[in-house]
């Protein structure tokens, strides 16, 4: 869905990098593949095609946090 998120914490020696994968368009989504010792957070099409991918070693990976989008609408277009 647009607007979920995900944010990857990584260790890198000298202290922390954060990446943020986003589902940039309507009916996109982000997926979490964990497999191997390598975390991939892709963004994905309806059709399943892969638009974006990260990939990182899990054993330097710190956090893993998904922040699905908003299903309340604003106040102002509730009708």
């Amino acid at each position: 869905m647009r607007g979920d998120r995900v944010e990857i914490v990584v260790d890198a020696g000298a202290g922390t990098l954060t990446y943020f994968v986003e589902a940039t368009r309507a009916g996109r989504r982000v997926e979490i593949v964990q497999g191997r010792g390598i975390v991939e957070v892709v963004e994905v099409t309806r059709g399943g095609t892969p638009v974006r991918t990260a990939r990182f070693m899990a054993s330097r990976v710190l956090a893993l946090v998904e922040h699905p989008a908003s299903q309340a609408r604003p106040e102002a277009q509730v009708r």
